[in-house]
């Protein structure tokens, strides 16, 4: 574990350094066509400076060490490998900006999502739209979407830089890759958003609907997770590396279970969390109503009592201390709590299976086995 904190650190240094040049010349270009967009600009770069596990970047990097041998572990890295682990980056900062817009979050690592900067900026200036009512959340949530907006025009550029010089079959691979990764978490997104609101038709009453079905619910934890979080950029950097293809199927089965016990890790700490460690409010899952796999488990196995409190609480906007204590009490009682645990254990020991039949270097394989372990034991 320890070896495995200090590649993640070493990177992490590294890679943020190098963020921080690039968006550097980036608002170089901005101040010099239009200063008054630094605004934009500065609320991504202010994300990307907030902190962040830097996971996707890091797997596109051990990734490619992991599949390319002991020659990576002596230097001979890429030109394109920096650019396209930056992309991936900047892919979601812009991702978590509209994430923010969607789920009306007005914090994100403990300081004021780009919305709610923007908003809180137009209340301060006494600002107004000519022809139209005063409306601060309107233009914080049209500045918020162009942020994000700029994240991605710039994590595209990245991905341009990377891939520009390589040859054609190495470059049409990583393209399928990378845009395969940009379509299925917007598709994901979509889902689970569609799946908040749906009401399923012929199922349930109307004082006690039907909720998502447990396959709805793992193919948003499929296109969200397993394949955006982990096995997406496993492979950006195994196809740089010219992985073969049974290195790859291996690489993804540990990749689309680890990143599903990662977001299902993630569902646990939205609501048993510490907000001072997760760096935004805890409860806020179930303010927006999320039907999670959590909240899944606990609707199919609560008595009726719990399962219409707990229904109560989903969505409720101002959700005090005590409320989510109680929506936590519920969770634990009637074994939900326990059997998401139970699904994260599996699916890290079908990752860490996974990862025994690959032959690989061995920097990358002790990346790829300690994150396993990182992911198990994270608070935040």
């Amino acid at each position: 574990m320890a070896s495995f904190r200090s590649l993640l650190d070493d990177f992490r240094r590294r890679l943020d350094r190098d963020l921080h040049a690039w968006i550097a010349e980036r608002k170089a270009e901005t101040r010099a066509i239009a200063p008054d967009a630094l605004a934009l600009a500065d609320q991504v770069a202010g994300l990307l400076g907030s902190g962040g596990k830097r996971l996707r970047p890091a797997l596109v990097h051990f990734g490619f060490r992991a599949a390319s041998g002991d020659g990576a572990e002596a230097g001979e890295l890429p030109e394109a490998l920096a650019p396209l682990a930056m992309s991936t980056e900047l892919l979601h900062t812009y991702l978590l900006i509209h994430d923010d817009i969607m789920d009306h979050a007005d914090s994100r690592r403990g300081l004021p999502s780009a919305h709610a900067w923007f908003r809180e900026r137009h209340r301060n200036y006494g600002w107004h739209r000519s022809g139209g009512t005063d409306s601060a959340a309107d233009y914080g949530t049209a500045m918020g979407i162009l942020a994000g907006d700029v994240a991605q025009t710039w994590a595209m550029e990245l991905f341009s830089e990377a891939t520009g010089a390589l040859e054609p079959d190495r470059r049409r691979g990583l393209h399928r890759v990378f845009f395969s990764m940009c379509r299925e978490v917007i598709d994901g997104q979509y889902l689970e958003m569609h799946l908040g609101y749906r009401h399923v038709e012929g199922e349930g009453t109307a004082e006690d609907p039907a909720p998502p079905s447990r396959e709805e619910l793992l193919q948003v934890l499929r296109l969200k997770s397993g394949l955006y979080s982990v096995q997406r950029p496993l492979e950006l950097g195994a196809t740089l590396a010219g992985a073969s293809r049974r290195t790859l199927e291996s690489l993804g089965r540990y990749g689309r279970s680890l990143g599903e016990a990662f977001q299902l890790r993630d569902d646990l700490l939205g609501v048993f969390g510490d907000t001072r460690e997760v760096g935004k409010p805890v409860g806020g899952d179930l303010e927006e109503g999320k039907h999670t796999l959590l909240i899944h488990e606990a609707l199919v196995r609560a008595e009726q009592d719990d399962r219409r409190r707990l229904r109560s609480l989903l969505g409720k906007r101002g959700l005090d201390d005590a409320e989510v204590a109680q929506a936590r009490e519920i969770l634990r009682h009637c074994g939900a709590l326990g059997a998401v645990e139970a699904i994260i254990a599996r699916r890290e020991e079908d990752a860490q299976s996974a990862l025994e039949k690959l032959d690989l270097a061995q920097e990358g394989r002790i990346f790829l086995t300690g994150l396993v372990e990182y992911l198990g034991q994270r608070r935040a």
